[in-house]
């Protein structure tokens, strides 16, 4: 009996299976995918049916012609990639280049959640077909990223920068970021007092507890101002606090579902701050299997790209044997817990649990490493606790009011605590078990939770211990984690689980957005290719349609829509919104105006070498006259724009052209090659920079900068500061180097950050402050204003500047001491902020 081909995607789980299936299966790897749509040209017949022309991936040439060799020495071929989409259209692929090899040889799909004997071996013998639906819903979806990548990513090129892509979700993600960041940019700040009282029993025991001020006159507290906060004060001093009610109320709490791929990217951000996908990279490899002592590897969990909160029969009734065993019968529901799975999702697969719940965190010690064990760890009590029973909570509020005659308002004060009456799922897994703030007022709500209350009774009379009164302000919603944008995306209906990490991978790779402090933020570049995309193509980069398309594709691979037809459908609007995107044609007298004067430049500069491209304004000039000549198409503003940029260059030569320029409304483009470093200036630092060795990427970017200047093209600002950076960093090798940057007025500090206009006037500022406020504690932090003054004034007086993040720190404090800092309106004029901030 001749032996029988499986080819998987990873080497990793082709050992694995290999050991499962034994000497009579002979197991490769195709190492991910084998074909691809070509990387230098769109790939797709739109007039075909957008038929799709696959090229060998990059590197594969080796691996495929292996697998045919493979083929044809095997009297059968199991394709068992990964139970998805992905898995799927690279089962179709494989099929498609060994079909002619393979001759007559059947060929069947297999497919398993969890790669464990039982579950290979009972794959293997009720194997399947390819499923075409969900092959063609892979395919719609690469074709779909295509044309939009392809397409749009031009524009970008053109009007900001070559190199930079568009992409049809990643964009929509950066939209999310972006939008938040200027959320955050435009917050206007409010402050508020939260208020309440220390107090205490009269009799042992009398530690004190702390209350928060709930109500007065039977609506909720919302003070708003110092004044007022001072007023009510007065109005408690001297009252008797009496507690009027004792209310407990039991609560329970029910565990979370298991993971899904995405909750599982969350989980795992909050707690040990791991990125999406080093997440999924250490997933692939529980999943794949881990050798456990035996000599066998062991796929240690289920399948991780998945949207389904369902578990398999038997994993229901091997963990609650494990329940009753480790903990008792009364952990264990007598009914199982059951989840609901988003309508999307699909049903067939499974949620992410261990393989196996005996195999316990602690008897893997020894055999993975310390994030492997955390991760398995986190997956392991999640799905314990998924069918563990609900946690009681016995919740108690105080509620204390004060008595006094000629009380101007009435009063409420609460505090609650909260003790576990009965630990449930709580047994392994914490959880916060305090009682949820109200949200309605974001940013402002504070709680009243207490670790312990005393013993108390109604009508009990309490000793005040010291009214509370604290200034807050407004916080701007936080800007996103990994974890949060994931769950917007998914909230949103964006993306699927196999993208989450690769999108916020991709803002990351192409400098749109940085990871701070396990937050992202986006960058210049990423706010300025956002503004752009939603300017341009506000109905492509909408957050719903975008959900919309997911839609269509998970309809596509139910068998419920062609892709082609689906296909069809998207083209024919995308095509429109790229007509309007379109530049409208400039102004004809204006482009017919500046065309004159340049017929009058008789000398052009040479040519200019960038990398591998050459700029020659006389050549750019020509191709617009041919351009006119052809009147196929009408010059756009940014090409006349290019043509009065070349002109002011020309100026010289062409008499009036000053005069004319601002006739035409180009005074602007006149003023700013005016403003710019003069050619002497340039040279200066180009003289000084010919004498010390530069790095080689160094030495090119300074030789191609010098040639644009030769050729009569004035430095930007940034290149400027680029020059002005280099020169800082090798001060040290510069003869008289504090004349030098004095007589050259470099536009960088000594750290090489540009210049800083606005820390002399905030230090200014805060220099007036006698009196500061009580450094305020939140959780572990202790945030004091004069400390964060100080130590910033020390760095300032060290480097002449501070960090933009420090500085927007400092412009947020200049307007809690207003009342101390004389001229206050004036210097907020100078730094350009909102007076009413």
């Amino acid at each position: 009996m001749g032996k029988k081909l499986v080819i998987v995607e990873s080497p990793a789980k082709a050992k694995t299976i290999g050991k499962i299936l034994g000497s009579t299966y002979v197991v490769k790897s195709s190492v991910g995918h084998v074909r691809d749509l070509p990387e230098k040209s769109l790939g797709v017949d739109v007039k075909k049916d957008f038929e799709p022309k696959y090229v060998l991936s990059k590197g594969k040439t080796k691996v495929v012609s292996e697998l045919k060799k493979a083929a044809k020495s095997c009297d059968a071929i199991y394709l068992a990639p990964d139970p998805d989409r992905e898995g799927e259209a690279i089962a179709w692929h494989l099929r498609e280049l060994l079909k002619t090899t393979a001759k007559d040889k059947p060929f069947y799909r297999v497919q398993y959640n969890q790669i464990t004997p039982a579950a290979v071996k009972a794959a293997f013998e009720n194997p399947g077909e390819i499923n075409m639906d969900r092959v063609d819903a892979q395919q719609a979806r690469r074709i779909l990223d295509r044309i939009v990548g392809y397409k749009v990513s031009p524009m970008l090129w053109r009007r900001i920068k070559r190199g930079l892509s568009a992409g049809r979700v990643q964009s929509v993600a950066l939209r999310l970021v972006s939008e938040r960041e200027r959320e955050i940019q435009n917050f206007k700040v409010d402050e508020y007092w939260v208020m309440g009282a220390k107090m205490r029993r009269q009799s042992a025991p009398i530690d004190p507890f702390l209350t928060n001020l709930a109500k007065i006159d039977g609506k909720k507290t919302d003070v708003g101002s110092e004044d007022v906060a001072k007023a009510l004060l007065s109005d408690l001093e001297g009252s008797i606090l009496k507690v009027e009610d004792i209310k407990t109320k039991e609560v329970t709490r029910r565990s979370l579902p298991p993971f899904i791929t995405s909750t599982l990217q969350q989980s795992a951000s909050s707690l040990f701050g791991y990125s999406p996908q080093r997440t999924m990279g250490l997933a692939q490899k529980l999943y794949e299997g881990v050798d456990t002592g035996d000599g066998s590897p062991a796929g240690l969990i289920t399948y991780m790209r998945t949207d389904s909160v369902n578990i398999a029969k038997e994993a229901r009734d091997e963990v609650k044997g494990y329940i009753e065993e480790n903990f008792g019968s009364s952990f264990a529901p007598a009914k199982p817990n059951f989840f609901k799975s988003r309508t999307s999702a699909q049903e067939a697969h499974e949620a992410i649990r261990p393989t196996d719940v005996m195999r316990t965190p602690e008897s893997l010690k020894k055999f993975l490493d310390g994030p492997e064990l955390k991760l398995y760890d986190l997956i392991w009590r999640r799905f314990l606790a998924s069918q563990m029973s609900a946690a009681k909570i016995a919740r108690k509020t105080a509620m204390v009011v004060p008595e006094k005659d000629g009380l101007e308002h009435t009063y409420l004060f609460t505090a609650t605590a909260s003790e576990v009456t009965f630990e449930g799922f709580l047994k392994v897994m914490s959880m916060d078990i305090r009682k949820k703030k109200d949200e309605n007022k974001e940013g402002t709500e504070e709680g009243d939770e207490v670790d312990t209350l005393p013993p108390l009774a109604a009508g009990d009379v309490v000793d005040l211990v010291e009214w509370l009164s604290e200034r807050k302000e407004t916080k701007p919603p936080a800007r996103f984690s990994e974890a949060s944008l994931i769950r917007a995306l998914e909230a949103n209906g964006v993306g699927r689980p196999s993208t989450y990490a690769s999108i916020i991978e991709t803002l990351n790779n192409r400098n749109y957005t940085v990871r701070e402090k396990r937050q992202l933020s986006p960058t210049e570049l990423g706010l300025e290719v956002n503004d752009m995309l939603v300017l341009k193509l506000p109905e492509l980069f909408n957050v719903g349609f975008t959900a919309s398309m997911e839609e269509q594709l998970d309809s596509v691979e139910d068998g419920k829509l062609k892709w082609n037809a689906m296909m069809a459908d998207f083209y024919g609007r995308f095509a429109d919104w790229m007509e309007k995107a379109k530049e409208p044609p400039a102004d004809p007298e204006k482009v017919d105006a500046v065309m004159a004067m340049l017929e009058k430049v008789i000398t052009w500069g040479p040519e200019v070498q960038r990398g591998k491209r050459k700029y020659s304004d006389q050549r750019f000039v020509k191709s617009i006259a041919d351009q006119i000549k052809k009147a196929e198409k009408g010059v756009t503003d940014r090409q006349l724009e290019a043509l009065v940029k070349i002109t002011v260059r020309y100026r010289d030569q062409v008499a009036g052209a000053e005069p004319e320029l601002t006739r035409l409304g180009f005074a602007s483009f006149v003023e700013s090659d005016n403003a710019a470093l003069s050619y002497e200036k340039t040279m200066q630092r180009f003289d000084i920079l010919d004498k010390v060795t530069l790095t080689e990427s160094q030495g090119e970017f300074f030789a191609s900068l010098k040639q644009q200047v030769v050729s009569g093209r004035k430095l930007s600002e940034k290149q400027v500061i680029a020059i002005d950076r280099m020169l800082v960093q090798y001060s040290a090798k510069i003869d008289d180097f504090e004349n030098l940057r004095e007589k050259l007025e470099l536009k960088v500090t000594e750290s090489g950050l540009p210049q800083d206009n606005e820390s002399p006037i905030l230090m200014e500022m805060l220099g007036q402050v006698e009196t500061w406020n009580e450094p305020v504690k939140r959780g572990k932090m202790t945030f004091d204003d004069a400390a964060f003054y100080g130590s910033l004034h020390e760095q300032f007086l060290a480097k002449n500047s501070l960090t933009p993040r420090q500085r927007y720190a400092l412009k947020r404090m200049i307007f809690r001491y207003k009342g101390q800092i004389k001229d206050f309106d004036e210097y907020v004029d100078k730094l350009g902020l909102n007076k009413k901030k």
